[in-house]
């Protein structure tokens, strides 16, 4: 892996002024916060269980379904497009308010605050499924029911784990930034306007309650779960299962299925091999929205040195005795 420029390798030095904590909790993780954590897993979890009899007995309304998906793709691609490949890997540079937005929209994902968020996956491609990575399915072993386990831990265990990445180490760069620190620090703030935007729209424009409930149902809870698991399944089942085209030190794999619903997210192989590069899906067909929306950013000036694979870049990576029999896909 190529550790991105803005990375410090080593903790600050004593001598260094001490930073500001991005996080309401620093790098500790309270009961309180521990609490709160399982709350947002389960309830909206819940909801996407109950999803499926209501959607089958009571059907769903196409305000519904466009506030779940619209919402939905908006914190993916938050996710995506800023706390992954902009903010952990500098796979682009943005202007101020790209930079800004970003941060918020990723915010609006519910998956934590944003300093923290890098943090534990820059430490994640430092140790990736090696000891010291937070999240590797391999944790425990490569038997069967240790493999089991270790899915579990992946996908969610290891969000309740006490040891916290050292954000002021893994991610001086962003703390040092007010902006995006305050972001950061603002997260409930964020978690709320993610929540209450669904039902907010529903009511005015249904003009009832029941308007209201209904989208906070399907736009707020359902979609946060969604996003939930298919986010974590990144960390779960792209690192133990898919096709493994490119050289990488560790066992990430490309999952097609989870393609679209991740943004291009679960090309994670050629990630793994190139972190980064601006686009995953680097092979024909291999669908990747947050690379295209990357692109229309440049085209209108908000984001420039993009870091786009080219053939020598992505043949160099590639596995000794496999092609890419569809050729490669262009930049975006």
């Amino acid at each position: 892996m190529t550790t991105p420029p803005h990375v410090m390798e080593d903790a600050p030095k004593a001598t260094d002024a001490p930073l500001p904590s991005a996080t309401l909790g620093g790098d500790s993780k309270r009961s309180i916060e521990q609490i709160t954590l399982l709350l947002f897993i389960t309830v909206p979890f819940v909801a996407l269980v109950a999803a499926v009899p209501l959607a089958w007995g009571w059907g769903v309304s196409w305000l519904d379904l466009g506030l779940m998906t619209f919402m939905y793709y908006l914190g993916c691609h938050g996710i995506t497009i800023g706390f992954h490949r902009y903010f952990t890997h500098g796979s682009f540079k943005a202007r101020r308010p790209l930079r800004v937005a970003l941060a918020v929209m990723g915010s609006m994902a519910v998956e934590g605050p944003l300093v923290r968020w890098v943090a534990d996956h820059r430490k994640h491609h430092k140790f990736s499924d090696a000891e010291g990575d937070p999240h590797s399915p391999w944790r425990f072993g490569e038997t069967v029911p240790a493999l089991m386990k270790g899915l579990w831990w992946a996908h969610i265990g290891w969000m309740f784990d006490e040891e916290q990445t050292p954000q002021h180490k893994y991610a001086p760069d962003l703390i040092k930034d007010p902006a995006i620190r305050a972001v950061s620090r603002q997260f409930v703030l964020w978690t709320a306007v993610s929540l209450a935007l669904p039902p907010l729209v529903g009511g005015l424009v249904t003009w009832s309650w029941q308007g209201a409930v209904t989208a906070f149902f399907w736009g707020s809870l359902v979609r946060v779960a969604l996003l939930h698991h298919v986010t974590w399944s990144i960390n779960s089942i792209c690192h133990a299962v898919g096709k493994r085209p490119f050289k990488s030190r560790d066992k990430s794999g490309n999952v097609w299925w989870l393609a679209v619903l991740s943004c291009g997210e679960s090309w994670h192989n050629l990630h793994h091999a190139d972190p980064t590069s601006a686009r995953h899906g680097v092979m024909r067909g291999q669908i990747d929205s947050s690379a295209r929306i990357i692109r229309w950013f440049e085209l209108l000036g908000w984001a420039y040195d993009v870091r786009w694979p080219n053939a020598a870049r992505i043949d160099a990576r590639r596995k000794s005795g496999i092609s890419d029999e569809g050729g490669a896909a262009k930049a975006a």
